[in-house]
């Protein structure tokens, strides 16, 4: 990735966006995740205990995957808070979002991130819901994966 540049995953359910960090310096990139905890509502609805709803917590641990990954990488994720984010999520629906600052990540490291993260988030949220849909074998685009998980909403949402 050019560090000018932005890699952003983005439709109706969720996203993945990592982009460099302009304000604070050189070799910073934001990460920027959210999962539209209302879109995926028919998949999810009744099927977790309270407070455990399976597309927030599935965005939680791919954070933390993230965080692995990084690592692995040579990189350095930190925490942190703030409107880096603002803006991105495309609907105004109930969007969960988490955020980090990873520090000196190789090149190539926003395109891996981007597909761990969408395909790992897909099969987090439907093992805790106990579905096991054929999930497609690689990264489709992002209107292509909408369509899937609309398709997956309208079967399992009964």
């Amino acid at each position: 990735m050019n560090m000018q540049d932005s890699t952003e995953y983005i439709n109706a359910f969720l996203y993945f966006v990592v982009r460099p960090d302009k304000r604070n310096g050189e070799d910073l990139l934001i990460y920027c995740s959210g999962v539209n905890v209302s879109r995926f509502s028919p998949i999810t609805k009744g099927r977790h205990g309270i407070g455990s709803n399976p597309s927030v917590r599935g965005l939680q641990l791919v954070n933390h995957g993230v965080r692995a990954l990084a690592l692995s990488k040579g990189a350095t994720p930190r925490a942190i808070r703030g409107d880096n984010c603002a803006g991105i999520a495309p609907t105004m629906d109930t969007w969960y979002t988490e955020l980090l600052l990873i520090e000196n990540a190789p090149a190539s490291f926003p395109d891996e991130l981007i597909n761990y993260c969408v395909i790992t988030l897909l099969r987090k949220i439907f093992n805790a819901c106990m579905l096991e849909p054929q999930l497609p074998g690689s990264l489709l685009k992002p209107d292509e994966l909408q369509l899937f998980i609309e398709t997956l909403c309208s079967k399992y949402g009964g």
